[in-house]
């Protein structure tokens, strides 16, 4: 794949990776080949858990950060914390992301499975109706930390609804 191919390369500011967008957008590259996904499929995950900036050090307001919103769970199967995430260049990060996303390696097969793998992955594979639940976190309250993914406000998560938030995002005629 070549830069001029890759979305929201336009996105990307080197004074906020701290790195050579070209090294960076190489990096991507790599990284999508190791998980064998599309490289376009891991740049919109990125720009939508950083809210377009591609920020590593940005932090939600549960204290989630990086390129990929880490939280202290997912920081941790990686050896890592947030707070070292935070420090962290973007190129840096993405070995992390790398590692982060590794186990699902073959379950993603779609731009969507890509995203739950980082938001919630007990969903990867599942039917556009499936609602985001597990046995401790009920879906209302799912949907409460997440009102961004229920667009039609009915206090749950369905996949369809993740699938729409991204597909908002990508730039006119773009399809994955």
């Amino acid at each position: 794949m070549k830069r001029r191919e890759l979305i929201f390369t336009e996105k990307l500011n080197k004074n906020i990776l701290k790195t050579e967008i070209d090294d960076f957008i190489e990096k991507v590259i790599m990284i999508s080949c190791q998980l064998q996904i599309n490289p376009n499929w891991l740049m919109v995950v990125m720009e939508l858990e950083t809210a377009g900036t591609f920020d590593p050090s940005i932090t939600n307001a549960l204290g989630y950060t990086g390129l990929i919103q880490f939280g202290k769970a997912r920081a941790s199967d990686v050896k890592t914390t947030p707070d070292a995430l935070r420090e962290m260049d973007a190129y840096a990060q993405l070995d992390f992301v790398k590692d982060a996303l590794m186990p699902f390696r073959t379950k993603m097969h779609r731009l969507v499975d890509v995203y739950l793998a980082v938001f919630f992955p007990v969903a990867i594979g599942k039917p556009d109706g499936y609602v985001l639940h597990t046995s401790r976190l009920s879906a209302e309250r799912i949907a409460s930390w997440n009102p961004l993914f229920d667009i039609n406000r009915d206090k749950m998560i369905q996949v369809w609804e993740i699938k729409q938030k991204i597909n908002d995002r990508l730039p006119n005629g773009f399809y994955i």
